[in-house]
């Protein structure tokens, strides 16, 4: 999903970060919804997940929907945020065949990891968050509007 528009942060961060990252990449998704959080396996996409989900209210348990594809959230206003990992797709039908098209347009946040398993899927206007491992304790973050 690389794009030039992707608004290179640079920025470094480590655990003890985490909430005011969120708390920037929540601020900069303002008014999108489908968000793609990229990076390789151990990248921390789900663990920067669990913190925007933090951040926004959840109060339940937020974990990998590595399995189950799909896990639903509730923020304390009662609003939905859906979570998706597509790394287990063979293919995109069966992206389409849960119906991620209509959850896309829900007009709840949706976290998907592993959007490059489905690109036909992705909305024209998106926030797009890329991570990488800079050591075992860091990672280097960049994220923009699309």
């Amino acid at each position: 999903m690389a794009n030039p528009e992707l608004a290179t942060m640079g920025r470094v961060f480590g655990l003890q970060d985490l909430s005011n990252v969120s708390k920037d990449v929540i601020k900069s998704a303002e008014g999108l919804t489908v968000w793609l959080l990229t990076g390789e396996m151990g990248a921390g996409k789900t663990t920067l997940a669990k913190s925007i989900c933090r951040e926004l209210s959840v109060n339940e348990v937020v974990s990998s929907p590595t399995f189950s594809i799909i896990n639903e959230y509730k923020t304390s206003q009662g609003k939905s945020i859906f979570h998706f990992d597509f790394y287990r797709l063979k293919s995109e039908v069966e992206a389409y065949d849960i119906g991620v098209n209509e959850y896309f347009e829900s007009g709840n946040i949706c976290l998907v990891e592993w959007a490059e398993k489905i690109p036909s899927l992705i909305p024209d206007h998106y926030f797009e968050i890329t991570l990488q491992m800079s050591d075992p304790t860091s990672r280097a973050i960049n994220y923009g509007r699309h």
